[in-house]
C-alpha cells in the first residue's frame, strides 16, 4: 500500500502486485492522507486478462486506473485520451480515432519544436481550475512508447488528428466537438460520477480553443499544427 498524486489529488494505492509500485514511482508521496483508496478485485483482474495475456500486476494497474478515474471527477478531474505536448510552459493536447497517428504525429513534435516535452502520450488527467481554465497533469498511465512525465501545464489547445495527403488546420466548430470529445472521454462509473464527467465535459467545451487537423507524417505537420495553436 502507497499513496500517490494525480492532478493535486492525494490517492492510496491498496495493491497486490508489485507492477503498479514500479509503474508509479515518480508520483509516490510521503505520508498516509488520502482523499479516497482503490483497490481490485481477483475477479476484476481475471475479467481483465480476457482481453489478452497480461500479467496479473499489469491488469491490476489497469483497473486501478479505471477506478482512479471514476472518482476524479469529484475533485474536478477527468481522463481525456489523448497525448499532450508541454512547450515553453503551454499544454497541448491532441486526439484522434486509434492508429491515426497520434504517437506519430507526437513525435513530430519533438523533432520539430524547439522546447517540446511530451507531458503524458495516452492517458493524462485534465484538472479545472476555479477560473474555467484547464490544467493537463501526467500520469503514470502513458501508453505503450511510455512518454512522459510528472508535470502539469496550462492547456493551452486541443486539436483533433486526421490523415490527410497536405496538411492543413481549421478551427473546429462546438456541434463537431462535442461528437468527437465523446469518443475520447472516459465516461463510466457510477450514475452521480457520468454526470460529474458530463458537467466536466461542458467546461471542456468552452476552456480551450479546439482544431482540426488534417496532416500527414512530414516535419511541416508539426510546423502547420503549432502555428496555429500555439499560446503567445
Amino acid at each position: 500500500m502507497f499513496v500517490i498524486e494525480l492532478a493535486g489529488v492525494r490517492i492510496r494505492i491498496e495493491n497486490r502486485y508489485s507492477f503498479i509500485e514500479r509503474q508509479c514511482r515518480d508520483f509516490v508521496c510521503e505520508g498516509e492522507d488520502a482523499a479516497f483508496a482503490v483497490s481490485v478485485t481477483n475477479d476484476e483482474i481475471l475479467e481483465e486478462q480476457k482481453h489478452g495475456e497480461f500479467s496479473d500486476g499489469y491488469c491490476e494497474s489497469i483497473c486501478l486506473y479505471r477506478h482512479i478515474c471514476e472518482e476524479l471527477p469529484a475533485y474536478n478531474v477527468f481522463l481525456m485520451h489523448s497525448s499532450v505536448v508541454e512547450v515553453d510552459g503551454y499544454a497541448y493536447a491532441f486526439t484522434a480515432k486509434s492508429g491515426v497517428g497520434k504517437s506519430t504525429h507526437t513525435a513530430l513534435w519533438l523533432k520539430n519544436i524547439p522546447n517540446a516535452r511530451v507531458l503524458n502520450g495516452d492517458k493524462p488527467l485534465y484538472r479545472l481550475e476555479p477560473d474555467g481554465s484547464l490544467t493537463a497533469c501526467g500520469t503514470p498511465w502513458n501508453g505503450k512508447e511510455n512518454w512522459g512525465e510528472n508535470i502539469s501545464a496550462p492547456l493551452a489547445a486541443i486539436c483533433f488528428i486526421e490523415r490527410g495527403a497536405e496538411n492543413r488546420i481549421t478551427p473546429a466548430v462546438e456541434e463537431d466537438v462535442i461528437g468527437r470529445l465523446m469518443h475520447q472521454l472516459y465516461l463510466r462509473g457510477s450514475r452521480q460520477s457520468v454526470a460529474q464527467q458530463l458537467c466536466l465535459m461542458d467546461a471542456l467545451v468552452r476552456a480551450v480553443p479546439y482544431y482540426v487537423l488534417e496532416c500527414n507524417i512530414s516535419d511541416e505537420a508539426a510546423h502547420v499544427a503549432y502555428n496555429a495553436m500555439r499560446k503567445s
